[in-house]
């Protein structure tokens, strides 16, 4: 049989597709008889082709791996034997590698205790004086290592020093390669006996990596992986080395004459001990050198006669222009300004970007430039209140650079800008709209690259205009419809479509007299079926998304069916998750404008979207070595087998994967698909309950997925289910219903619990307390129906408050800067903050003060003028919300007692700040102060009444101007006698209307009419000022029905009970509101 199969292997390596099928073909045949195995051992042992032998052991490891509980004992005793003779006598590599996987799968199969022999050899190998001998046995351990790494547990300190050992082999590249890879393997499952000699292989491993990159580059850069692994798995081994580790990192990724995968593997090592580890890289004083060594990476021109990725005429402009030095350059400092306090960062950051903002050398403006986008994100706060207008000038002055490289990245620092800086960007609206519309003027001259950039930093200005897009909205539309109807250029076409959705989201309803063209133009995209074509299509369809969000229902509702069955047509014609994923958000926005229309449809529209999350396309598992021959073995026997090898083969061989890549599309449609079936579960209503149950299931298991954005948005729509169950019981109030939705937070909430607590991306953790945070407002008491809720959900708070989660990089040290922390990591921390008052809301006082207790200091901390301004508005904003859940519950008003002479000060002083946020929540505070704790704090009245008194005399914010009306009245409604009203009134009148915060007007007239009740004759006095207020109350769409209500209710008295009076107030009004007063009080 030996020479049968060596003919039919060598067959399988020529060059003819005939001869290779009858080949194949031939061994199938053979597969079936028993004597296959020890065929291919003498085959593998005794071939002279080097090629062949390879082959035998390719098919060994195959037939191993799926069948080893057929192969008789025997010939599996003897396969151990021949396999080790093999590799010992073997010369040529390719043939080692083979073998070794061979030994790495026989290993899963028979644990590394049963077979002694192998032990032995990996023993003496690995020792062996002649340098070949040990490259060979190294290469053998790590293979059989890397697939089986727990069962050889047991033997890691030994193992541990042999390695340290072979790092010490600098002329031996290839043993050093194999020991860092084997190194990499057991990371991750290493304890704490061998932690410590761990740590003291650090510096010989440094050492050894040098010696490979001067070996061999493409071997060292996948050697450097083993940091990564460090770092993720057992970051406390590499802490004590940290600053050599860094200087590591920054020498190979500043040597120019090393290749861009290596210097980016570098840069990209300390891009992910930034995340883990900021506050040790600050404590161990690093972000010095780290910076001096990223600026040249930075702002490095191209090669003479070449341009940057990002600046070649073909990028997308999608900023996806895969990983170079520089790319991972201005990613370690944007992770810097996520993770690090600004005013460190910006302390030594700042004089290294103004020297290139200043330089001659349009690279250095450019990296300067590069530098001011990426600090956007994360340091959002820290820009807008303390240098906007310097940076926007600077980036103004850039977009009429003599160098279009410079003008580009002035564009895309405007982008981002645009979208991290509001509201504060969109006041410069009248100096940036002209300077972008001159960019569109020039639209078909210009190059489309550029274009591009223009229209990536338009798009993210104009979203967030609001009612400010009016003036701009005229040329706007021409110039996109004019795009749609006369460029022949398809990219162009798109960033016009996707401009339309832009503007829309701004404009909303303004865009009413444009819709008809612009559904007309998107029609034609809509519909086509040419792969050129399918980015416009995709793109209109979000755009159409936008449309049904924005334009109002009355506009949009007689297209919503029609763009169901467009979507379903679309993605039973076309194979696309880019496509399918806008299909899911069109239906989305449909389920908001008329959730009927989804109802016949929500069989097949749940079923793609279930799809979606079960499928594993996309994810392509990278396997170690050629899949010439995978063919040959997959249906070589029956079919009862092969039912056999799939179930067997699910969980076996992971570890012969070298990784999973999942394709970006893949992710966003699994995303997608999870936040529209939450969206349109909760606005489908009852109609969705016969799909809850399956869609929930699907998306409860993507709570585990490996990408985080995934993570994030199943944890949304857990939320949304929950909050969709709860509506269909309110609406339906059945025991059913009620247990339904008791069961179901019963599974989500301890989720959301067990998440915070492990969950070490900080942003999954957010997204886990917004949910949760939704959860807790909608169903309000039914989430703590189970008594330990209250003090899990207490306690996860607490944590998130004392930085002791793992996405929280503690750094290990109490004695921390308080009040210096990351602007992400002060943002994560208000929403645990936020989820105080909604508890508060939720439960009786008393059974909620012991925990209130707890976390208020933590809360107050953030009060002290020492405090940035975003922590001081937090902290007063949340103490002021918690007062005012206290007013709803039982036992609230004993507990705002209790707790008054706590909050007071801290309100009091909040009030006197020089940020207009922080009074404006500090007056709200004080007034629900006063309405929550009632008569307890009348002795404070004159005291707060100062306050009040003195800043409205000199505030000119009109939001604190609202809130000082309001928290009056709160005064005046808790307290009357209190409040001396002869002067409180008339001040308080006459600063109405409200001009700002419209909600209050429920407060302002339900106190002007109590005192109506009260003092008839001081309010008829002062009827003139309130009816002229009232007529802005009336028909204002701004103002809820209920103030307007009882605003009407009012004026009906004074008209009855005041006629004279009354009808000389209001012909005082001018016509208008004349008008929109008699129209109110007659329509009621």
């Amino acid at each position: 049989m030996t020479e049968e199969l060596e003919q039919i292997l060598s067959q399988l390596t020529q060059p003819d597709n005939a001869i290779i099928q009858q080949a194949t073909a031939q061994l199938k045949q053979a597969f079936k008889d028993p004597a296959i195995i020890p065929g291919l051992c003498a085959v593998m042992s005794g071939s002279q082709n080097p090629q062949i032998r390879q082959s035998a052991a390719v098919m060994l490891r195959l037939r191993v791996k799926k069948h080893w509980k057929k192969i008789s004992p025997n010939d599996r005793e003897s396969l151990k034997a021949v396999v080790l003779q093999a590799f010992m006598q073997e010369t040529e590599h390719t043939v080692q590698h083979s073998l070794s996987q061979l030994c790495a799968v026989m290993v899963k199969h028979e644990t590394p205790d049963r077979w002694p022999a192998l032990l032995q050899l990996l023993n003496q190998s690995t020792k062996s004086s002649n340098p070949h001998d040990r490259q060979v046995g190294l290469l053998l351990l790590n293979k059989v290592i890397e697939s089986n790494p727990e069962p050889f547990k047991p033997h890691y300190c030994q193992l541990l020093q042999l390695l340290r050992s072979v790092l010490e082999d600098h002329n031996n590249p290839t043993a050093l390669y194999y020991c860092i890879l084997t190194l990499t393997a057991i990371t991750a499952f290493i304890g704490t006996e061998e932690m410590h000699l761990m740590r003291s292989i650090l510096p010989n491993l440094i050492v050894a990596l040098k010696c490979l990159i001067k070996a061999d580059q493409n071997q060292a850069s996948e050697a450097m992986e083993v940091f990564n692994e460090l770092m993720e798995s057992e970051v406390s081994i590499i802490v004590p080395h940290v600053a050599d580790v860094v200087r590591f990192f920054l020498e190979v990724s500043s040597d120019t004459n090393l290749s861009d995968s290596l210097r980016v593997k570098a840069l990209s090592c300390v891009t992910f001990l930034i995340k883990l580890k900021s506050k040790t890289v600050l404590k161990q004083k690093l972000l010095s050198p780290i910076l001096q060594a990223i600026f040249p990476v930075l702002t490095a021109a191209p090669p003479p006669g070449e341009q940057d990725p990002e600046d070649e005429e073909d990028d997308s402009g999608d900023g996806t222009d895969n990983e170079s030095p520089k790319h991972c350059a201005a990613q370690i400092i944007d992770t810097m300004a996520l993770h690090m306090p600004p005013e460190k960062l910006f302390q030594q950051l700042m004089p290294l970007t103004q020297t290139c903002l200043a330089s001659e050398n349009p690279y250095q403006r450019k990296g300067g430039l590069m530098c001011l986008a990426v600090l956007a994100e994360g340091c959002a706060d820290h820009i807008r209140t303390k240098m906007l207008k310097s940076v926007l000038q600077t980036v103004c002055q850039s977009l009429s650079d003599s160098s279009q490289v410079v003008r580009s990245a002035g564009l895309f620092a405007l982008g981002q800008f645009s979208e991290h800086l509001q509201p504060e960007v969109s006041t410069y609206c009248s100096e940036l709209m002209p300077l972008l519309l001159g960019y569109l003027s020039s639209l078909n001259q210009a190059k489309v690259g550029h274009v591009t950039k223009a229209f990536y930093a338009l798009e993210n200005f104009m979203e967030n205009l609001g009612a400010g897009i009016e003036p701009y909205l005229p040329t706007l539309m021409e110039t996109m419809l004019s795009a749609l109807n006369n460029t022949d250029n398809l990219k162009i076409k798109e960033l016009a479509v996707s401009a339309i959705g832009a503007i829309a989201n701004a404009a909303k309803e303004l865009l009413v007299p444009y819709f008809t063209p612009v559904i007309e133009s998107l029609k034609g995209f809509l519909t086509t079926t040419t792969e050129e074509m399918r980015s416009l299509q995709t793109q209109s369809l979000d755009t159409l998304s936008v449309l049904a969000r924005t334009i109002g229902k009355d506009v949009f509702s007689p297209l919503a069916a029609e763009c169901v069955q467009l979507g379903l047509n679309l993605t039973d014609t076309i194979d696309d998750p880019d496509l399918r994923r806008c299909t899911y958000s069109l239906y989305s926005a449909v389920s908001i404008v008329t959730p009927d229309c989804l109802t016949p449809h929500l069989t097949a529209i749940t079923t793609v979207m279930l799809y979606a999350l079960k499928s594993s396309e996309g994810v392509t598992a990278h396997l170690e070595e050629d899949k010439t021959f995978v063919l040959l073995d997959d249906d070589d026997d029956e079919n009862e087998e092969k039912e056999v090898f799939l179930e067997d083969d699910k969980g076996t061989d992971i570890h012969d994967v070298a990784g999973f890549s999942v394709e970006n599309a893949y992710i966003d449609e699994k995303e997608d698909a999870c936040e529209a079936l939450g969206e349109i579960a909760f606005n489908a209503g009852v109609a969705f309950q016969p799909f809850l149950e399956s869609s929930f299931q699907q998306v409860y298991e993507m709570r585990d997925f490996p990408h985080e954005d995934v993570r994030r948005a199943a944890f949304g729509a857990m939320g949304q289910f929950c909050r969709a169950q709860h509506k269909v019981w309110k609406e339906n109030p059945t025991e059913a219903n009620h247990q339904a939705l008791l069961k179901l937070l019963d599974i989500v909430v301890p989720c959301f619990l067990e998440t915070v607590r492990r969950e070490p991306e900080r942003h999954v953790v957010m997204g886990v307390l917004e949910s949760m945070n939704s959860v807790i407002k909608s169903c309000k008491e039914e989430v703590f129906k189970n008594p330990s809720r209250l003090k899990e959900i207490s306690h996860a708070i607490r944590d998130v408050l004392k930085k002791k989660t793992p996405c929280q990089d503690s750094g290990g040290d109490e004695a921390d800067d308080e009040d210096q922390q990351a602007e992400y990591d002060a943002m994560l921390q208000e929403f645990a903050g936020e989820g105080i008052p909604l508890v508060a809301a939720s439960v009786p006082a008393d059974n909620f003060f012991p925990f209130l207790n707890d976390l208020l200091p933590f809360i107050m901390n953030k009060a002290k003028s020492s405090c940035t301004v975003a922590d001081r508005s937090f902290s007063v904003g949340t103490i002021a919300e918690i007062l005012h859940a206290l007013m709803s519950v039982s036992g609230g008003r004993g507990a705002a007692g209790r707790l008054s002479n706590r909050l007071l000060p801290v309100l009091v002083a909040g009030a006197k700040d020089s940020d207009p946020e922080v009074r404006n929540n500090s007056v709200f505070g004080l007034g629900c102060l006063a309405q929550a704790a009632g008569p307890i704090v009348v002795s404070d009245y004159p005291m707060m009444l100062s306050v009040f008194s003195n800043l409205l005399s000199k505030e000119s914010d009109l939001r604190v101007i609202d809130n000082l009306c309001a928290a009056l009245c709160r005064m005046i409604m808790s307290n009357v006698d209190a409040v001396p009203l002869e002067q409180v009134l008339p001040a308080l009148v006459a600063r109405l209307p409200l001009k700002e915060d419209q909600e209050e007007n429920n407060t302002v007239f339900s106190c002007l009419a109590m005192l109506y009740t009260h003092s008839p004759a001081l309010v008829v006095n002062l009827m003139k000022p309130i009816v002229a207020a009232s007529s802005h109350v009336l028909g204002n769409k701004d103002v809820d029905k209920e103030s307007q209500n009882i605003s009407v209710a009012l004026m009906q008295k004074f008209a009855q009970n005041h006629s004279a009076e009354f009808q000389a107030a209001v012909t005082s009004l001018p016509a208008e509101q004349r008008d929109s007063l008699s129209a109110a009080i007659t329509a009621s």
